[in-house]
């Protein structure tokens, strides 16, 4: 860069362009680095993220939102448990027009591509160059994080992840489905291409031992594994796309913010899955990652003028908020996780009794919707979302 950026960014992923736009807004000069893909990832076509209204907020702030084709709102949810238990929540009842979208992430990731293009205060970098702050966003797997010493703590859930996309009968009806299953498994189908479309996004949490099977099968009977798994909720479904699998962990950070070994003057920050990771039951992992850069964009922009954003006293502002956040979901995905994992009979009822019940719960059940939402909590600060 012809100037030393204030932060530098590593990783272009979501997460990490949508906190480089954020900061450039604030006229802080950004180094986005950019790592060659993984062409082994397997995932970039297949992946769609069930994306809050504090989520869509903070990207038509930043005028990033995909068009609609590629933005499916969804009017309903509907859970089933595996003995006919059940839960509905419907946007009507919230008050909403959608209580989410289901956006498709290579529109998504384009959008944002050329808003880091055409902002001047952004220079993508091929390699990371020293800067007061050093915002660690590589995913999971960071190879920065771990030459910075920071332990990542985890705990494999005996799940792997398969994702895809297929064609159905009917159409989705802008109705996102899930179903738990009686081997501990969990399914969902997320509606895609629209109001009117019949293609949806599909993530199945599947056991460890059955992944191999699944991904080498042939489409056809993966289909029919789909089709009976989901009790022929769309008709007949055929494959549209490739299968994507990666196994599922709840993980965190012992530390996301601290000084740069070695650097005076220089600290760093992990943001969005560098940071955590949560089970994918839920669809919160990106609104919480995409909470951990408005929150961190937000503290820097209100810093006093002569503090760094190197600053730890600004930054632990940062950590302290984004982790009583991750805490909060990541508890509630874990325990939905463990409880309908368990196969003993007792306890299968019990939980869809109880889920039958809380359909009926009224406020319990309208509160359960908004925090879900990200309306009920602090997610992502709203004093964060301004348009140029």
């Amino acid at each position: 860069m012809a100037l030393t950026p204030d932060i530098c960014i590593r990783g272009a992923g979501i997460v990490g362009r949508v906190l480089a736009l954020l900061l450039a807004r604030e006229r802080l000069r950004v180094g986005l680095v950019a790592p060659a893909r993984d062409p082994a990832s397997g995932h970039g076509d297949v992946r769609a993220y069930a994306l809050s209204p504090a989520a869509k907020a903070l990207l038509e702030s930043l005028r990033c939102w995909p068009e609609e084709r590629f933005a499916t709102p969804v009017r309903e949810m509907q859970v089933h448990g595996d003995q006919q238990g059940h839960l509905r929540f419907a946007a009507e009842a919230q008050g909403v027009d959608a209580l989410n979208w289901i956006v498709d992430v290579p529109a998504l990731e384009t959008k944002l591509a050329e808003a880091v293009r055409y902002q001047g205060a952004i220079e993508e970098l091929t390699s990371p160059v020293s800067a007061p702050l050093t915002v660690v966003c590589e995913g999971r797997a960071s190879q920065t994080r771990a030459a910075l010493g920071v332990e990542f703590s985890s705990t494999a859930y005996p799940q792997h992840a398969i994702a895809t996309r297929i064609d159905c009968e009917y159409a989705h009806g802008q109705v996102a489905r899930q179903w738990f299953t009686p081997m501990g498994e969990i399914l969902a189908f997320l509606p895609l291409g629209g109001p009117q479309g019949k293609q949806v996004a599909v993530v199945w949490s599947v056991r460890t031992e059955r992944v191999a099977e699944l991904m080498n099968c042939e489409p056809g009977f993966f289909a029919a594994q789909l089709a009976d798994a989901s009790h022929g909720a769309l008709g007949a479904v055929a494959m549209a796309s490739e299968r994507a699998s990666w196994p599922l962990m709840l993980a965190h950070a012992q530390k996301w913010v601290g000084t740069m070994p070695g650097r005076p003057g220089e600290s760093f920050a992990l943001t969005g899955d560098a940071a955590h990771a949560i089970h994918p039951l839920a669809g919160q992992g990106l609104n919480v990652g995409l909470g951990d850069a408005a929150e961190l964009a937000q503290v820097l922009a209100r810093r006093q003028a002569w503090r760094s954003p190197a600053d730890m006293r600004v930054l632990r502002q940062y950590e302290r908020a984004r982790q009583a956040e991750w805490l909060r979901m990541s508890v509630a995905t874990d325990a939905m996780q463990q409880l309908f994992s368990r196969p003993e009979g007792t306890l299968a009822s019990l939980r869809n009794w109880g889920m039958t019940m809380f359909d009926h719960s009224g406020p319990l059940k309208s509160a359960i919707a908004r925090l879900a939402m990200g309306t009920a909590s602090a997610q992502m600060p709203r004093t964060s979302f301004k348009s140029d």
